[in-house]
């Protein structure tokens, strides 16, 4: 317990500061990903955890018409009377970060400069969607646990290139446990639940 004049470190996620941003996770790409179901399952569990600290959500797709559409495990949280609230769109660029509409971070109206990335492919999208954000002033979070690439080579390279850029590489266990701050937490109980998903 602390009497509120303990400073965290800014390196560490904070729910007010934070936006989730999944990418590309589509029914015609995923079957080719390394690890695929690893993949969309930690990418429901960020998709969970964003819904219980209240972080919000933005998913992209690239060229549905030849990607097909977001994967069901995914899609299937952002539908129906228990929806997860997401923003959604669609895209041509790699980089996914035109396509949110978001202002450069300094520009913004709220406190939230953190981006947590998750999705497909690490090379590619996830790549460019971070190198973008960062030259927009953001702080750029990859769970690696929950991004992938149908290549080994090109899934490293991209983390080593995305860490030597400014990006912190993580995984989802962390994000959550970063969210959730304190076992003291009302959420920590239905955090306890997410983790032991895995």
């Amino acid at each position: 317990m602390t009497d509120g004049r303990f400073a965290r470190s800014r390196d560490l996620l904070s729910p007010a500061e934070s936006l989730l941003f999944v990418v590309d996770v589509q029914e015609r790409l995923l079957p080719h990903i390394i690890d695929h179901d690893a993949v969309t399952s930690n990418c429901v569990r960020l998709l969970r955890a964003a819904a219980l600290f209240k972080v919000p959500v933005t998913l992209t797709e690239q060229y549905p018409k030849g990607l097909g559409l977001t994967v069901s495990p995914i899609a299937s949280l952002l539908a129906g009377e228990d929806a997860i609230p997401a923003t959604r769109a669609e895209k041509l660029r790699f980089s996914g970060a035109e396509a949110t509409g978001w202002p450069a971070a300094g520009e913004r109206t709220d406190s939230r400069h953190q981006v947590v990335l998750a999705g497909i492919e690490t090379h590619i999208c996830i790549l460019h969607t971070a190198l973008d954000l960062l030259s927009m002033g953001y702080r750029v979070y990859v769970a690696v646990d929950a991004a992938g690439s149908r290549h080994r080579i090109d899934r490293e390279i991209a983390l080593a290139r995305l860490r030597d850029s400014g990006a912190i590489v993580t995984t989802t266990e962390s994000v959550l446990f970063e969210w959730c701050e304190t076992a003291e937490s009302d959420q920590f109980k239905s955090l306890r639940d997410l983790v032991a998903t895995r």
